[in-house]
C-alpha cells in the first residue's frame, strides 16, 4: 500500500540515508535549478542552445534533419516554459515562484522571436516543397511547424508583424493577471453566528469574531465584552462548493453563492482588455474573430460548426433540463411547505444533494471510508497493470528535485520495454498552491536515436484535504476527478512520438480531453472500484449495491450537467467571437445567454465568468470538452464497456490511440480505432457523433 507521502519520504530517507545515495540535483532532475535563480540560467542556455541550433538549421540542405533539428528547439523551450509554469503553481518558495514566473515571461518572448524567424519558416517551406519528407510523421511535423509559424505572423508585413508580437506578449500577461486574480482574490462572507453553519463542515472556515450585538441591559454594562464568534467563507471553488452542498440556511446560501460569483471584480476589465486583444490579433491575423483563428486549425475547422453544433445540442437537452429544474423546485417547495416558492442558483448543489441522499440512502462518510488516497493510488496501478502489463513504482528523489515533502516521484515500468516515463504526484492542498486538479508537463518524449527514446516526465497535481499524520479520504467526485487527470497522464506517458511536438497530450484541442473523459467512465465502474476500494478495517471491497446506488445518485439529473456544460461552451465562443458593438458587456452578455441556454436564472450583479480560468487556457475551445465527452463515450460502449481492464482492452487504447499523441490526424486517429461513425461531417467541419451521449443522458 501506498502510504502517506511524508511517511515515504521518511522511510526512503532512512533507506538512502547517506548523502552519495541521495545525488545533489536541481527542480524536477535539472541541474541548473538548483537555486531560484537557476531560471535564469535555465533561459539563458535555452536560449543560447536556440540560437545554436537556428545556426545549424540555416547551413542545412531540406530534409528531414531540419524538422528534427527544429524539434530540439521546440523541446529545449518547452522545458523551460513547462517547468516554470509547474513551479509558479505549486512551489511552496515564493523565491521560486518569482523566478519561475520571470523565467516563464523571459522565454515566451524568446519564443515570440523564434516564431518569425525567417531562416526557420523559409527551411521548413523548402523542406515541405522539396519532398525529401518520407514518413507521415515528418510531413505532419513540417505541416505543423509551418502553420504555427504562419499563426504568429511571419507572413505578414513588418508593421503589421510588429504589432501581432506585441498583442501576442500583451495575451500572455493579461491571461497571468487573470489567473492571478483567481488565485489571489477570491473574495469571502463572513457568517455570523457560527452555529448557521452546520458543525460537520465548520473546520474548512476560519474562525472571526465581533462585537457581539447588545441589548438594553448589555448596553449599560460597559464591562460587558463578550464577543461573538462567526466563520469565514473564503470563495474559492472547492470552499464555495461545500457552503452551497451542505448549509440549510438559504440566507448563508444567497450570501455564499453571491460572494463566490461577484470575484474578483478587477477580472471584469482584464477580461475587456483580454477580448479586445485577441479580437485585433485575430483581424490582424484576417480572421473575422479570435474565435475563427483558434478553431480553424481544429477537427470543427470554424466557429460557425461548433456554434451550430452547440446550439442544437442545447435545444436537444432543454425539455429534459427544465423537466429536471422543476422537479428539483417541486421538491424545495415541499421541504419549504411554500407553494409558490421558487428555485434559485444557490439552491441547486443544497436540493440536489437533498434529493440523491434520500433516493438512494448514500452516506458520504460511508463512501469516502473506501477511498483513502493511498488506496486510490493503488487504483492507478490497477489500471495500468491490468490493462498495459506496467506497474508504477515510487523511487527516491534526489536532493533537490522535490517542491515538497508530499511530493512523490513514480516510475511507469513495463517489464519488457523498460521505463515507460515518470511522474510525480502532488496530491494535498496547502496555502498558495494551485486551487484545482491538472496535469503537468515536465518533458515530453520524442526519438533521440533508433536504440534511445527521450522519456516524458509529468506532474499530477490535485488538492485533496488531509488531517494532519493521516491520509485523506475522499468523496467519490473527486475520485472521478483524479481519474480524469490520470487520463491525461497516460496519454503523455503512453505516446511514443517522433517528436516531442506531438508528445501526449500535444494534440488538436477537439480531442485532447477524450482520454481524461474516457478515465472517468473507470470511476464509476464497480469491476474496476472493487479491485482497490477497500473497507479500511476488514479489507472487504466496496459493496456493489453501494456502486449502483452512486451510479443511479449520478444518473438522477444528468441533463443539468449537460446544460451547464453547453452554456459554458457557449459563453466561450460568444465571448471571443464576432462581436457587431464594442465595447462588449460581458456581464449582460453572459446573462443573457444564461437566460436563453440554461433553465436557471441569473443573479444580478454576479459575474461569474471572471473566474472562469479556461477563457484563458481554452479561449474559445471550451467546446473540446463537450467534443472529448461524445468520443469518450463512444469509446466506453464500443471498446471498453464489456471487459474494462482486459489486456485487448488495453492494447485497443494503447496502440490505436493513445500511443500517437499528435503525430496522427485526428479524424483518422478516431476513425482507426473506433469505426467511421464517431464523427460527422458538417458544414465544412467535423462535428462527434452523439448518438452514446444522448443515450448515457436518456435524451
Amino acid at each position: 500500500m501506498l502510504l502517506r507521502a511524508a511517511a515515504i519520504r521518511r522511510a526512503a530517507v532512512a533507506a538512502y540515508s547517506t548523502a552519495a545515495a541521495r545525488p545533489e540535483t536541481g527542480l524536477y532532475g535539472f541541474d541548473v535549478l538548483r537555486t531560484a535563480k537557476g531560471f535564469r540560467r535555465f533561459v539563458d542556455e535555452a536560449i543560447q542552445r536556440s540560437d545554436e541550433l537556428v545556426a545549424h538549421i540555416a547551413q542545412l540542405p531540406p530534409s528531414a534533419e531540419i524538422v528534427r533539428a527544429m524539434d530540439e528547439i521546440s523541446n529545449t523551450v518547452c522545458s523551460v516554459i513547462d517547468s516554470a509554469e509547474l513551479c509558479r503553481n505549486t512551489h511552496p518558495d515564493r523565491e521560486f515562484v518569482e523566478e519561475g514566473d520571470k523565467a516563464s515571461m523571459r522565454i515566451y518572448e524568446h519564443l515570440q522571436y523564434l516564431n518569425t524567424n525567417t531562416t526557420l519558416y523559409n527551411a521548413i517551406l523548402k523542406a515541405e516543397s522539396e519532398g525529401v519528407l518520407l514518413t507521415d510523421e515528418t510531413r505532419k511535423a513540417a505541416n505543423n511547424l509551418r502553420v504555427d509559424f504562419e499563426k504568429g505572423g511571419i507572413h505578414l508585413p513588418k508593421d503589421k508583424l510588429e504589432r501581432v508580437n506585441q498583442l501576442n506578449l500583451a495575451i500572455a500577461q493579461l491571461g497571468r493577471k487573470f489567473n492571478e486574480n483567481i488565485m489571489t482574490k477570491p473574495g469571502f462572507v463572513d457568517i455570523y453566528p457560527a452555529s448557521r453553519i452546520p458543525r460537520s463542515i465548520q473546520h474548512n472556515f476560519k474562525a472571526v469574531s465581533r462585537s457581539r450585538p447588545m441589548g438594553i441591559e448589555e448596553q449599560s454594562n460597559p464591562m460587558n465584552t463578550t464577543r461573538q464568534k462567526g466563520l469565514r467563507i473564503l470563495a474559492d471553488s472547492g470552499t464555495l462548493s461545500s457552503a452551497l452542498r451542505w448549509v440549510s440556511d438559504e440566507e448563508v446560501r444567497r450570501q455564499v453563492f453571491i460572494a463566490g460569483n461577484s470575484e474578483p471584480r478587477e477580472n471584469i476589465a482584464v477580461l475587456d482588455e483580454l477580448i479586445d486583444a485577441r479580437d485585433e490579433f485575430a483581424k490582424t491575423m484576417g480572421c473575422k474573430s479570435y474565435a475563427e483563428f483558434a478553431i480553424r486549425p481544429n477537427m470543427a475547422a470554424s466557429a460557425d460548426v461548433v456554434m451550430a453544433f452547440l446550439n442544437d445540442l442545447s435545444d436537444i437537452v432543454r425539455h429534459k433540463a427544465d423537466e429536471e429544474f422543476n422537479t428539483i423546485r417541486d421538491f424545495k417547495r415541499r421541504k419549504c411547505n411554500q407553494k409558490s416558492v421558487d428555485l434559485e442558483p444557490w439552491d441547486e448543489d443544497y436540493y440536489i444533494g437533498m434529493m440523491k441522499s434520500s433516493a438512494h440512502s448514500v452516506d458520504p462518510s460511508v463512501v469516502a471510508s473506501y477511498f483513502p488516497l493511498s488506496q486510490c493510488i493503488k487504483g492507478l496501478n490497477v489500471l495500468v497493470e491490468s490493462l498495459f502489463g506496467a506497474t508504477f513504482n515510487q523511487i527516491p528523489m534526489g536532493d533537490g528535485e522535490s517542491w515538497h515533502p508530499d511530493v512523490i516521484k513514480l516510475s511507469l515500468h513495463h517489464p519488457d520495454q523498460g521505463d515507460l516515463g515518470f511522474m510525480y504526484l502532488d496530491l494535498y492542498s496547502r496555502k498558495g498552491k494551485y486551487p484545482g486538479c491538472a496535469h503537468f508537463a515536465i518533458r515530453g518524449g520524442r526519438r533521440l536515436s533508433d536504440s534511445e527514446y527521450q522519456l516524458p516526465i509529468i506532474a499530477l497535481v490535485c488538492n485533496f484535504s488531509s488531517s494532519r499524520g493521516l491520509t485523506a479520504r475522499l468523496n467519490h467526485w473527486d475520485v472521478e476527478t483524479l481519474f480524469h487527470e490520470f487520463g491525461h497522464a497516460l496519454h503523455s506517458l503512453l505516446s511514443r512520438t517522433e517528436y516531442q511536438h506531438f508528445s501526449g497530450t500535444r494534440v488538436a484541442l477537439d480531442v485532447a480531453e477524450t482520454p481524461s473523459n474516457l478515465f472517468e467512465f473507470y470511476a464509476w465502474d464497480y469491476r474496476v472500484l472493487r479491485t482497490f476500494a477497500l473497507d479500511e478495517t476488514t479489507g472487504d471491497p466496496i459493496p456493489e449495491n453501494l456502486v449502483k446506488a452512486l451510479n443511479a445518485s449520478r444518473n438522477m439529473f444528468p441533463a443539468t450537467e449537460l446544460q451547464r456544460q453547453i452554456f459554458y461552451s457557449i459563453m466561450d465562443l460568444t465571448l471571443f467571437g464576432e462581436h457587431t458593438s464594442k465595447p462588449l458587456d460581458t456581464i449582460s452578455a453572459v446573462a443573457d445567454l444564461k437566460r436563453r441556454h440554461t433553465s436557471w436564472n441569473y443573479v444580478e450583479g454576479t459575474h461569474w465568468h471572471t473566474r472562469f480560468s479556461h477563457l484563458i487556457n481554452y479561449g474559445a475551445g471550451y467546446y473540446s470538452y463537450l467534443y472529448a465527452r461524445c468520443f469518450a463515450t463512444t469509446i466506453w460502449h464500443e471498446i471498453c464497456q464489456d471487459d474494462p481492464l482486459s489486456r485487448s482492452t488495453g492494447s485497443a487504447l494503447r496502440d490505436k490511440f493513445l500511443q500517437y499523441g499528435g503525430a496522427k490526424d485526428p479524424s483518422a486517429l478516431l476513425k482507426d480505432f473506433v469505426g467511421d461513425s464517431v464523427i460527422r461531417n458538417s458544414g465544412g467541419g467535423i462535428i462527434p457523433d452523439i448518438s452514446s451521449l444522448r443515450k448515457e443522458v436518456g435524451l
